[in-house]
């Protein structure tokens, strides 16, 4: 039978355990920063801002993308937004029947799918850098601009040729 002593000696062992365990995994996220276990690829997008979700009317077939604005109205108002994930682009109605159609590949780290939009600024959620409108950085880690891609709008199609 054991005592009280080593009783108590064996539960103080078993929370030292669980506090170094712990205390190492904390350590290990500040020494490599959490973006490190995280990935830039996630399925999901953490920005409380989603993205105009593409309808039925988007077609990418190789490097030309067809968006019919009709099928889309989020896309058709002025500062309506869309993310094609296949395509790997982000589109903005820029006011005026004009588009801007960008990589929504991040100069930073290749994210391609972590993005919100506000106030004419692009955000990648993944490190927060920030590219206005036209796919300048704003505001890094990224340091070089995005990527832009030619539009042409022919009544309600929007064709991105890349």
């Amino acid at each position: 039978m054991r005592t009280a002593k080593e009783i108590r000696s064996g539960l103080l062992n078993a929370e030292r355990r669980a506090f170094i365990r712990k205390a190492g995994a904390f350590a290990a996220m500040s020494a490599f920063g959490l973006g490190f276990f995280t990935s830039c690829g996630s399925d999901e997008d953490p920005s409380p801002v989603a993205p105009t979700p593409p309808g039925k009317g988007v077609d990418v077939s190789g490097s030309t993308i067809t968006i019919d604005l009709s099928e889309n109205p989020g896309l058709a108002q002025a500062g309506g937004w869309m993310l094609i994930i296949q395509a790997q682009v982000l589109v903005v109605n820029t006011g005026n029947n004009t588009f801007n159609a960008l990589t929504s590949v991040c100069t930073h780290s290749a994210c391609d799918r972590n993005w919100s939009f506000a106030s004419n600024v692009f955000t990648c959620n993944c490190h927060v850098s920030r590219f206005d409108i036209e796919g300048n950085v704003i505001s890094g880690p990224a340091t070089r601009n995005l990527r832009s891609f030619a539009t042409a709008l022919n009544g309600d199609t929007l064709t991105i040729t890349k």
